[in-house]
């Protein structure tokens, strides 16, 4: 079974959730930018959550199904059509052999779509995972990013995946594709554009550091994501934040989510493919929790920080699993 590459779209890369385990040696753990959306696509189609699918940005690809298969689209809205139909995201989505999915740019909120495929995108695993580390050329398929005419192998389908696709196209006999009614994923809800993204986020290590100021402009100003942005991390622009004795410090680990402040005032807030260490001040840290909604952001969209205590943040967490347990639980009747 096999995934065609029509058309790459801006960068569309194959992700799971990452190779952690490895810090210690300076390999980043990377993975997919919004962990979320991608765990609740593959659990739409029967994979484990830890199963790689397809990661892109604005325009997205366009793909040709090589085999009948499920597939689930999420994360942000790309305007998806299969054979030029507008194709739903969050749902189970049966296509046959031949069907092409195509996607446009994101229709307001949200930065990263997310395609997952019964079975898996089966590229090599290096380092016990599928993710595309793309400074590194690791993992995913051949290191890099799609391009036009690659095929990419998917995982063999289960018997109850198959039974599943007979039911659903069963229903449709003048289309190659069908969406299942059941079992609807929770809406992600990303922020407009025009709206402030709100996250949550724990005083850093270094936050005493910073004069007082600088403490209040974090939790009280707006800041606004710059178009400097990657994979890695993303420049903030607003209020200079500074520390009335800026000595050096010593290299210190770094996560998703970290918000470290250079000589220059300005935050760097780090993303998925964050390096390992990092020698700036940690003013911040997003809780696990508001991670989506943080790489969801867009250039030139506001973003506020709230803080919260550690005992909320573990709450949050707590609750945003609950949650996809409840999801798991449900879709595996469907899989027996």
């Amino acid at each position: 079974m096999s995934l065609n590459v029509r058309k790459p779209g801006l960068l569309t890369t194959v992700q799971d959730l990452g190779r952690p385990g490895y810090r210690r040696s300076g390999v980043v753990v990377g993975g997919a930018m919004d962990a979320v959306a991608l765990r609740v696509a593959n659990l739409l189609v029967g994979n484990e959550e830890t199963a790689a699918g397809l990661e892109f940005t604005g325009p997205g690809p366009q793909l040709r199904f090589e085999a009948d298969t499920l597939l689930a689209l999420n994360g942000a809205d790309f305007r998806p059509t299969l054979d030029g139909q507008p194709a739903p995201q969050g749902r189970v989505i049966a296509v046959a052999a031949g069907c092409e999915l195509a996607f446009g740019t994101a229709s307001g909120s949200g930065h990263w779509g997310y395609l997952a495929v019964a079975g898996g995108v089966a590229v090599p695993a290096v380092l016990g995972a599928r993710a595309t580390y793309l400074r590194a050329g690791l993992g995913g398929w051949q290191g890099r990013a799609l391009r036009s005419n690659d095929t990419l192998p998917i995982g063999g389908l289960p018997a109850a995946i198959m039974r599943v696709h007979q039911q659903l196209m069963a229903r449709c006999s003048l289309r190659r594709w069908a969406a299942a009614t059941w079992w609807p994923a929770p809406e992600l809800r990303y922020t407009g554009r025009a709206g402030a993204v709100t996250v949550r986020a724990l005083p850093g290590p270094e936050f005493e550091q910073f004069d007082a100021a600088s403490r209040a402009a974090l939790w009280q100003q707006p800041f606004t994501m710059s178009p400097q942005a990657d994979r890695m991390g993303a420049r903030l622009l607003g209020p200079p934040l500074t520390r009335p004795e800026p000595r050096e410090l010593l290299s210190s680990a770094v996560a998703f989510g970290t918000v470290q402040v250079p000589p220059g005032g300005q935050p760097v807030v780090l993303l998925a493919d964050h390096q390992t260490t990092g020698g700036y001040p940690r003013i911040a840290q997003v809780i696990s929790a508001d991670v989506s909604q943080l790489v969801q952001a867009e250039p030139g969209q506001a973003l506020r920080f709230a803080p919260v205590t550690l005992a909320e943040a573990q709450a949050a967490y707590r609750q945003q699993q609950t949650h996809l347990q409840q999801l798991r639980r449900g879709l595996a009747l469907v899989y027996l």
